[in-house]
């Protein structure tokens, strides 16, 4: 097996020419996958692109031996769980995590439905759900527990399918995806409480854990809470003809002041329709945000970036052309390093809330 630390010294254009060569000995035997947030010297060897769920799913039907997702380690989960046992999941650095997916660790949740027992019952009238940003552990705990995974463009559609089974739901990790889909549903702001998960019992009284219809896991992206109403402002004073669309994992402040409200894919999707001489303000992650600008400058269209800082996800930014080109050379002499394998204690429940998603959908 070739050690990573012969490539770590390489420079762009010399892993380019060996995962070039790799991608052409594997064949169809291997797809590489790249999310939205990647990094351009990466992305751009990818397949595949798309949002995490999107690649999964694809993948899992390509009849590629190799899933070699280009992202962090809930994704590479994810397309573990979807995938047949002749396919192998793996993620180029093992250190490509997501901050936000570690906010809510399965004994956190499993002490958390323990502690609101103290107010209620709640296998009887809380379903649990996750966004698909989580541990695959928290989407078994979901499966275990009649619960369901959500992802930023289905969430709405989630929470009502849950509500029609239960009273509450309990919604982890992000706290901003969750208030904005259930204040769009029409769900008061004072009916959402926000469960800490540094505190004893959550730092809720029981009366408000009674009254709430969300418990929202303190949770949230490090990307989208950089984005601030006061950017919308300022913006708007100089370009009042702007359109503002940002991503939900933003603040309630944030979408309040955005007429457009979208996942990664519905962002690209709204901005490509938009007519010449139209100019966005978007709020999500700074190379998408890049590469959507360079796309549609050439078809009269102005996107600008929200924040005045840098904004990206510095755990997905851990894949580099370095560590792609480490896995795919050692699959091209037949080892197979970084595989991404959820155990099956965890992997049959998080199938399953994931098939309950995907049957809404």
């Amino acid at each position: 097996m070739r050690p990573f630390e012969d490539y770590a010294l390489l420079d762009e254009e010399a892993c380019g020419l060996k995962i070039l060569a790799a991608k052409k000995t594997l064949g169809t035997r291997c797809v590489i996958l790249g999310h939205h947030y990647q990094r351009n010297e990466v992305f751009v060897h990818a397949d595949l692109t798309g949002d995490s769920l999107r690649l999964s799913r694809e993948a899992a039907i390509s009849g590629a031996e190799y899933i070699v997702f280009c992202g962090v380690h809930f994704m590479a989960e994810v397309a573990d769980i979807l995938s047949g046992p002749d396919q192998a999941a793996i993620l180029p650095d093992l250190a490509a995590g997501c901050s936000m997916a570690d906010m809510a660790s399965l004994p956190a949740v499993e002490r958390a439905w323990r502690e609101l027992s103290d107010s209620l019952d709640p296998d009887a009238t809380i379903t649990p759900v996750t966004y698909i940003n989580s541990a695959a552990d928290l989407k078994g705990f979901c499966g275990r527990h009649g619960g369901i995974v959500c992802t930023s463009s289905n969430a709405q559609k989630i929470l009502e399918s849950s509500f029609a089974q239960r009273e509450k739901v309990l919604f982890f990790p992000d706290q901003h995806l969750g208030r904005n889909t259930g204040f769009k549903m029409g769900i008061g702001l004072d009916e959402m409480v926000t469960w800490d998960f540094t505190q004893p019992q959550g730092g809720l009284t029981k009366e408000a854990i009674q009254k709430a219809r969300i418990i929202l896991w303190k949770g949230f992206c490090s990307v989208h809470q950089m984005f601030r109403p006061d950017q919308i402002d300022d913006f708007l004073e100089r370009y009042p003809e702007t359109r503002v669309i940002a991503h939900p994992e933003c603040s309630f402040e944030v979408c309040q002041k955005s007429p457009y409200i979208g996942s990664t894919e519905s962002i690209l999707k709204t901005i490509r329709a938009s007519e010449p001489g139209t100019r966005w303000l978007v709020g999500t992650e700074l190379n998408l945000v890049n590469r959507l600008q360079e796309e549609m400058r050439e078809r009269g269209v102005d996107v600008h970036f929200m924040s005045p800082t840098v904004s990206m996800c510095s755990t997905m930014f851990r894949t580099d052309p370095q560590h792609l080109a480490f896995v795919l050379e050692n699959l091209v002499e037949g080892h197979v390093v970084n595989r991404i394998e959820v155990p099956e204690k965890d992997k049959i429940p998080a199938r399953q809330a994931l098939e309950r998603m995907l049957a809404l959908t």
